[in-house]
């Protein structure tokens, strides 16, 4: 893959987060919060943005989102296609969800 073709892999990565995001924020603002794991401070900014500005996000030469699950522990349970699937799931997202927010400067 180029330079080239890495940017721009990047920013529709870029643009399909934040548009996801918005929408998120703007259905269920709590719910937006847990699942992309930000604050709410961060959650209102996204939510007022205009096309235009998330636009001008989107063309950043780095990824707007990050991944999140950093737990070796998480990362088992979510991977795991054992019988109780749905069992790690629940309990993944239940250790996700005790796991302070990132604080965005």
């Amino acid at each position: 893959m180029t330079p080239e073709q890495m940017t721009e892999e990047i920013r529709e990565v870029n643009l399909s987060y934040m548009l996801l995001a918005k929408q998120m924020v703007q259905q269920d603002k709590a719910t937006a919060i847990y699942r992309l794991g930000i604050s709410k401070e961060v959650a209102d900014i996204i939510e007022n943005l205009t096309h235009g500005q998330i636009l001008k996000m989107v063309g950043a030469n780095l990824l707007l989102c990050r991944f999140r699950v950093d737990d070796r522990l998480i990362l088992e349970m979510l991977a795991n296609h054992s019988r109780s699937h749905a069992m790690s799931q629940s309990h993944a997202a239940i250790l996700m969800a005790g796991q302070p927010l990132e604080q965005v400067a």
